[in-house]
């Protein structure tokens, strides 16, 4: 009796470390559970990118929170996602914090997006100057007719408040605020001629998606005009994305905290490979790593 109760003991042990061993090879390029936070701006791409990848892989499951991007490197920085994708890389003090305990995060550009200016279909404004969007961001607005407007964030966290911020130096004036998320903006947009929605491209830049197809029944986008040798201004088309004519691009990244080969790895090179760019491409954005064809086209 003795004996057998040793036995039994003993495989039970045995058990327990093979399924400790199998737990730790789960965690592949290919399979295995991970979390990763994305910012909400890229949703759409994000989400058909996960659809194919796990159509591929049977036993990956990858767990994506789509949030602002100030959570998004929150999440990141408290080990609570192993990616995130993102409009900017790390900053000094997220860099200086993952050296502090010896984890070194590889970052990977897999886009190139662009911030869509949405105006109410029957809105009068098809156009406006670069200069006086930056006029506007800082509290000057000498056109009467824009004596009501009111700028539409997705949120006051989020990638799109940033860029603006930064690229026109400046803290967003008192008729600026912020609903939630982009479909938000879009709604709201839909509702106020005075409101110019300011949301990323991929929302509605996916001709064949029908969330798309039904936001774009509901706004339309306005061109910029950049200096004065651009009599019509441009839209955030993918062409002009990608040869950089149209003003308000900005880069999309993965950024990996995965100390070995797992399945954020395999995440990041699935985005990053020619089957997951062409998924970019057909999104609307400019894929980072594969050579695109730009026709030309009267606007």
């Amino acid at each position: 009796m003795k004996a057998k109760w040793y036995f039994g003991i003993i495989i039970v042990f045995m058990a327990a470390g093979c399924t400790r061993k199998e737990g730790q090879k789960l965690d592949t390029p290919t399979t295995g559970h991970i979390r990763i936070s994305v910012d909400e701006c890229f949703y759409p791409l994000v989400a058909a990118e996960l659809d194919v990848f796990h159509s591929l892989y049977k036993y990956a499951v990858v767990t994506a929170s789509y949030v602002p991007e100030q959570q998004a490197f929150a999440d990141l920085l408290a080990d609570s996602a192993r990616i995130i994708v993102a409009t900017r890389e790390l900053n000094d003090e997220e860099k200086k914090y993952f050296e502090s305990i010896k984890i070194f995060p590889r970052t990977l550009k897999i886009a190139v997006d662009a911030l869509a200016l949405i105006v109410h279909p029957q809105s009068p404004d098809s156009t406006i100057t670069l200069r006086q969007l930056e006029d506007l961001f800082k509290g000057e607005n000498p056109n009467e007719k824009w004596k009501d407007l009111r700028f539409v964030f997705d949120n006051t966290s989020s990638s799109t408040a940033r860029y603006v911020r930064e690229t026109f130096n400046t803290e967003l004036p008192p008729y600026c605020f912020a609903v939630n998320n982009n479909p938000e903006v879009i709604n709201y947009v839909a509702s106020n001629q005075n409101a110019i929605g300011i949301i990323g491209v991929n929302w509605i830049s996916d001709g064949d998606d029908s969330t798309a197809q039904e936001f774009l029944k509901k706004v339309r986008t306005i061109r910029i005009i950049s200096d004065s040798t651009d009599t019509r201004g441009k839209q955030p088309y993918q062409a002009y994305m990608a040869n950089n004519t149209y003003p308000l691009t900005r880069n999309v990244y993965i950024i990996s905290r995965e100390a070995r080969s797992g399945l954020g790895s395999g995440v990041s090179a699935f985005m990053a490979s020619d089957k997951g760019q062409r998924i970019v491409l057909k999104s609307g954005l400019v894929p980072a790593t594969m050579p695109i064809r730009i026709i030309g086209f009267s606007q």
